[in-house]
């Protein structure tokens, strides 16, 4: 008699929990639900308005609350990983105050038809396997996006350049090409599968306000690619290293010099006229 009532206990629970009454997976869960994703993000928003201590017309709050009210529901600002363990993460911003109020941001969007990502689980290490699992999480499109800002609070989209990956964001810098002389930031990304870091390059080759141009480099126990300048345009090339695995060190026994054909919109090499790579 116990064990019939316990069955009986256990089929009530599990009717309940497919009927979302317990279930986070539901058509009713922030995750799969608009209006309640966008309910949630705004109030979290309001409380960061109230908590803040000083406010300025194009800060970050502000930034967040416009991609929340002109973007697609699933559309976030993306933070960087957590420097240390009990560090608060800072949002992948960087403002670029020359010739006007720049703000470039790293732009996370939501795979139409799959549950809303969440940002915790596209930073960091153990996300960057994100391609040998499901899309049980969601599957996030990266961009980079660069916002102008009036100084009122008023922003522009004047661009956005798709990062080719969906996990494992690390940080994103500013830097110069010191070859040519030319900015370009670096988004870098933790890779487990080669265990060590790619990174997605974009160069500003026609000054920020275009497009920018994209070069990956990466590096890993077997696996390594570095910028360099082979045939002295406006355009970076890079070297692609080849290893050896006949011992255990696995040094390196070769590079293959990779340039940008404009006529093709492709890297290629002379070594082989069928190698080519996108970017």
């Amino acid at each position: 008699m116990r064990i019939i009532k316990i069955m009986v206990f256990l089929s009530l629970a599990t009717f309940v929990y497919s009927c979302g009454g317990g279930g986070s997976g539901g058509s009713g869960s922030p995750a799969n639900s608009p209006s309640k994703e966008h309910s949630i993000r705004k109030y979290n928003l309001n409380v960061q308005k109230e908590q803040a201590k000083r406010r300025t017309p194009c800060d970050t709050l502000s930034l967040k609350e416009y991609i929340l009210k002109n973007y697609s529901v699933g559309t976030y600002l993306v933070n960087s990983a957590k420097t240390y363990t009990f560090s608060i993460p800072k949002p992948a911003v960087i403002y670029y105050r020359k010739g006007g109020n720049y703000i470039f941001a790293l732009i996370a969007k939501s795979k139409k038809g799959e549950r809303f990502i969440e940002t915790k689980n596209i930073v960091g290490y153990y996300s960057s396997f994100i391609n040998l699992d499901s899309t049980k999480l969601g599957t996030a499109f990266f961009y980079l996006t660069l916002f102008q800002c009036d100084g009122k609070g008023n922003f522009d989209t004047l661009w956005q350049a798709e990062v080719p990956i969906h996990g494992g964001f690390n940080y994103m810098k500013l830097k110069r090409w010191r070859a040519k002389n030319e900015l370009y930031i670096k988004l870098d990304f933790d890779a487990g599968i080669i265990s060590g870091h790619r990174d997605f390059n974009f160069f500003f080759v026609d000054g920020i306000k275009k497009r920018p141009h994209l070069l990956e480099t990466y590096e890993g126990i077997a696996h390594k690619r570095t910028i360099a300048n082979l045939n002295n345009d406006k355009y970076p090339d890079y070297y692609e290293y080849i290893f050896s695995d006949s011992s255990r060190t696995i040094p390196i026994i070769d590079s293959i010099p990779f340039y940008w054909s404009k006529k093709r919109h492709l890297y290629i090499t002379k070594r082989n006229r069928r190698w080519w790579r996108k970017y």
